[in-house]
């Protein structure tokens, strides 16, 4: 077997790897908590939860963008109280690996926020994203409110019209009922983790590709300069 063949073989395994397989380290910092309602009403933030596959990668691409606060990573969208990784990795509860993102609508629109996740995500594979296979990693926005709602099939309506994908988008739009935090060790998983097979092959690519596209709207001069 050649050199050749042996590099290629390995990228390719690294590249089926799962966001459930895909090992982490302990983490050294500990993650910002979600907020509560009132802290949420406090700082006039508002909130937003979407479902995009692994939730390292959605999470990632999140925290980079101007006028979000924080993102947490968890679970939302099934009747199981307090899931754990494993079980929703299994897919035993009905939920979505989700984010929970609070931010400031007077720097970044809802709107705004639909066009990072259509861009950033597949919507058009049903259950599935590249190497991750299952409901619990389905294309899924739960709204908060009305608004959100009629905001959600607005965009999915003029994204279709504009034919911007080549199969159907499959998203589910339904309302928000519950979210659970994951574990705290999925929180900031691409920061902690830069060096996991997986965060390189899966969720590296799709932040460059969100710094890239959405420079102008990145948190910081940093990171600005980085996606040039």
């Amino acid at each position: 077997m050649n050199r050749m063949f042996v590099n290629l073989f390995a990228v390719l395994l690294i590249a089926l790897q799962s966001c459930t397989e895909a090992k982490t380290k302990p983490i050294t910092t500990p993650p910002l908590p979600p907020l509560s309602a009132a802290e949420v009403k406090a700082r006039g933030f508002e909130l937003a939860t979407f479902a995009g596959g692994c939730f390292w990668c959605t999470e990632a691409v999140f925290e980079r963008l101007r006028g979000v606060d924080r993102v947490i990573s968890g679970y939302s969208g099934g009747p199981e109280k307090n899931p754990t990784y494993e079980q929703v990795g299994a897919g035993e509860t009905g939920h979505a690996e989700s984010i929970q993102i609070y931010y400031d609508p007077k720097q970044v629109t809802y709107p705004e926020l639909l066009e990072v996740f259509f861009v950033t995500h597949d919507p058009t594979t049903l259950n599935r994203q590249g190497p991750d296979i299952g409901k619990q990693y389905r294309s899924a926005i739960f709204y908060h409110n009305e608004e959100q709602k009629q905001q959600a099939l607005a965009y999915v309506k003029e994204l279709e019209a504009k034919k911007a994908f080549r199969n159907p988008i499959v998203t589910q739009i339904q309302a928000y009922k519950m979210f659970y935090p994951a574990e705290d060790y999925h929180q900031d998983y691409y920061e902690h983790n830069p060096e996991n097979p997986y965060v390189q092959s899966v969720t590296a690519p799709k932040v460059h590709k969100f710094e890239k596209q959405f420079r102008d709207k990145l948190k910081t001069t940093a990171l600005k300069a980085s996606a040039k």
